[in-house]
């Protein structure tokens, strides 16, 4: 039986209907758009040798690939509410699939810099999956929606890691040298993007009752709430730093586990990679159980239960951080990792459990603000890697220090119940 309102209830092996439609192709896109956006990351032994990089020049493409799109984030989550989920994709998969393909153009470290810059506003695909998602489900479900699209497609992050040395090192096999082979490798995600990019315009609706231009939802945009009033709001801001500690982590892990451990380990790229894809492969349950935590705590104990059950998921993480930077062993390091990798996903989902409630007139403001803390969180970590004085070691010391003292700060913040859920087919308004 189809249905033009939110679903209250995910049946993930259902692909019937717009709503599980549009769940199952925005999930998909997130997944791919993660290979765009670090394909380069399980490469760089080979990038960096082809182009003799520093490692303070290392550090600055890791931070080039997540700064860009901090103002992405900001520009999708407006454009959401205003341009539409469908139309803001196709747009965001075609421009973004540009810079991945030609970044085998780079020959110097300036010009690879300016590629990975160009790459990093592919990142705010991410803001859309969840307002998309969120458009989709009713309120007593949207953290589980929002947290098992989230994850599976962040679980492109963990592939990625291994799928790019195996599709370069395919390439080594027909004949072609490491310093072409990963630029040809390359070419794969963008011409991924494109499919993707005919996939979502053709097969997905802004909303379950049809595209905004189809229900005049552009008209009632013009009344939604301003960015700078929607972000006065101080749990916007406590969520944005939250989501620093966790995301931030993530997408700066994503960067250099693969480089972490073919240094630490002495390993081969595909080994290493390997390794890598673990933390990103745990994205394919961790975050999902965080927002099914967080939506079971939430119909129990309210917005109070879920901001609590944010802030220990981030104290964990930094205990697992803190863990994972004193391993002396690759089988301690493996544990540890996935340790904190289960905290910090989770702390991923619990987060955006919380972010469609604070405003639901601005849901793409907020999810862009929170989600462009993200990446601030992740840039300002990638200066700690880029460090000639700082071993890898040391900055995740810092870095877990510092999720944990957030995790017990978040404690003392009242993020309030301001949706009350009577009906569970009830549609929380996004505009």
């Amino acid at each position: 039986m189809t249905s033009n309102t939110p679903l209250s209830k995910l049946s993930v092996f259902r692909f019937s209907g717009i709503q599980m439609r549009t769940f199952h192709i925005t999930w998909m896109t997130f997944f791919v758009c993660f290979f765009g956006w670090f394909g380069i990351a399980p490469l760089m032994p080979a990038i960096r040798a082809d182009l003799g990089l520093t490692k303070p020049q290392v550090g600055n493409t890791i931070i080039a690939a997540v700064s860009a799109t901090i103002f992405a984030r900001l520009i999708i989550g407006k454009l959401c509410d205003t341009w539409g989920p469908r139309k803001t994709y196709t747009a965001l998969l075609i421009i973004g699939s540009l810079p991945v393909m030609l970044v085998g153009l780079a020959h110097d470290y300036t010009s690879f810099l300016l590629f990975r810059l160009a790459i990093g506003v592919i990142g705010a695909s991410f803001v859309i999956t969840q307002f998309h998602t969120s458009a989709m489900f009713a309120p007593n479900i949207k953290g589980t929606a929002n947290a098992v699209a989230g994850g599976w497609g962040n679980l492109g992050g963990g592939i990625t890691q291994l799928a790019m040395p195996l599709i370069m090192a395919t390439i080594v096999g027909f004949g072609f040298v490491k310093a072409d082979a990963w630029r040809l490798a390359m070419v794969v995600p963008g011409l991924m993007m494109w499919i993707m990019a005919f996939v979502y315009w053709k097969y997905t609706k802004d909303t379950p009752a049809g595209n905004y231009d189809e229900i005049n939802r552009m008209a009632a945009a013009k009344s939604s709430v301003p960015f700078w009033k929607a972000c006065a709001d101080v749990r916007v801001w406590a969520l944005a730093i939250a989501y620093a500690c966790c995301f931030g982590m993530e997408i700066t892990f994503d960067g250099v586990a693969a480089l972490y451990f073919f240094d630490n380990f002495h390993m081969e790229e595909t080994e290493a990679g390997f390794w890598a894809m673990l933390f990103g492969f745990m994205n394919i349950f961790a975050r999902a159980v965080g927002g099914i935590v967080a939506d079971k705590i939430g119909q129990k104990y309210g917005m109070r239960g879920k901001g609590i059950m944010l802030a220990s998921m981030l104290l964990l993480e930094g205990c697992g951080i803190l863990l994972f930077a004193q391993s002396g062993n690759l089988t301690m390091a493996i544990v540890s990792m996935l340790t904190f990798a289960m905290f910090l996903k989770m702390a991923n989902g619990g987060t955006y459990a919380i972010v469609p409630f604070i405003n639901p007139k601005a849901v793409g403001v907020i999810s862009g603000v929170v989600g462009a803390g993200g990446n601030v969180g992740g840039m300002l970590m990638g200066f700690l890697f880029k460090s000639q004085s700082i071993s890898y070691g040391q900055a995740f010391m810092y870095i877990g220090g510092i999720v944990a003292v957030v995790g017990l700060l978040l404690f003392l913040v009242n993020f309030g119940k301001t949706v009350t859920v009577e009906h569970p087919d009830a549609e929380l308004q996004t505009a």
